[in-house]
């Protein structure tokens, strides 16, 4: 695989946090990841949480130079996000591959920005949905992992670019547990680049929000946390509670869960839900929002 020349298009990204910003007391102030150059004048994508809320964004090249960036556009379904260089990057721009080609088996490798790579195989391509409400319909999976994933960038045998590194996890292989990386596909970004670039998110409606943290368990969908301020914690939302019911049917996992929430309407739109609570059923009426509208916007200086 003759990808050395397609490495020093994948820079570290180092960004700045507002201790007030709403994402802080979650992710941090002070993020650290990669991002890929795809724009012959200094774009750079990267996964969306490392940049989300940002005031400044730094940029370093494999040569150690250090570019200033701004956080152009995050796109909360995909999880991608893009910066913009404000200074001359000298990086050639990565072509982007074609992630639904790619299939199970295929020699990948996943580049950081420190230089740093990983050979690995595509492990599997399915449904993935996180805790944050967030539901890929098919994200990819390889193995081994890389130890720093965020923003990585994910290369086919020519050294295309077919996804962006986002968590690391572990799956039962062979009887033992194995770490690997999930990497949102590349495929997602076409439809909605320009949008992204012209203004800052993608040309769809906000899908309901509810600030609710959960994880499935035995069949079941339950609550870990809420956000502070968020409208499930407003509603009534507690750690702990089972959500067995949107609308008028029966959860069954959590990705299930997301999809009825999602098919009320817009953000804005009362979300009814039947939950478990002690061995106690009651409802709650959840009046969705848009997240967007909690996170601070980035600016120019």
């Amino acid at each position: 695989m003759e990808i050395d020349t397609t490495l020093p298009s994948v820079v570290a990204v180092r960004a700045h946090i507002p201790d007030d910003a709403f994402t802080a007391a979650g992710l941090g102030t002070l993020r650290e990841g990669s991002g890929v150059v795809i724009g012959d004048k200094g774009l750079v994508l990267t996964i969306g949480y490392l940049i989300t809320e940002a005031e400044e964004v730094w940029l370093t090249t494999h040569d150690n130079r250090v570019v200033a960036g701004h956080a152009l556009a995050y796109d909360q379904e995909t999880g991608f996000g893009l910066v913009q260089a404000l200074g001359e990057l000298g990086l050639p721009a990565l072509e982007l591959g074609d992630s639904s080609a790619a299939t199970v088996g295929d020699p990948v490798v996943f580049a950081d920005g420190a230089g740093r790579s990983v050979k690995a195989a595509i492990v599997g391509k399915q449904e993935f949905a996180g805790y944050w409400e967030y539901l890929l319909e098919e994200a990819i999976f390889i193995a081994p992992a890389h130890p720093s994933w965020g923003g990585a960038a994910l290369l086919d045998a020519e050294g295309r670019l077919i996804g962006i590194g986002s968590l690391r996890l572990q799956m039962m292989q062979s009887g033992a547990v194995t770490d690997i990386n999930m990497a949102v596909p590349i495929g997602l970004l076409r439809p909605i680049l320009d949008d992204m670039l012209t203004t800052g998110r993608a040309n769809r409606p906000p899908r309901p929000w509810l600030g609710v943290f959960s994880a499935e368990s035995n069949g079941e969908v339950v609550v870990m946390s809420v956000s502070e301020g968020s409208p499930a914690q407003q509603a009534g939302l507690q750690r702990g509670d089972i959500i067995s019911d949107v609308r008028d049917a029966e959860v069954d996992s959590l990705a299930d869960f997301y999809r009825k929430v999602w098919t009320i309407g817009e953000a804005g739109a009362e979300v009814p839900m039947r939950i478990v609570r002690d061995g106690r059923e009651s409802w709650l009426r959840v009046k969705s929002a848009d997240r967007n509208s909690f996170l601070k916007r980035p600016s120019l200086q």
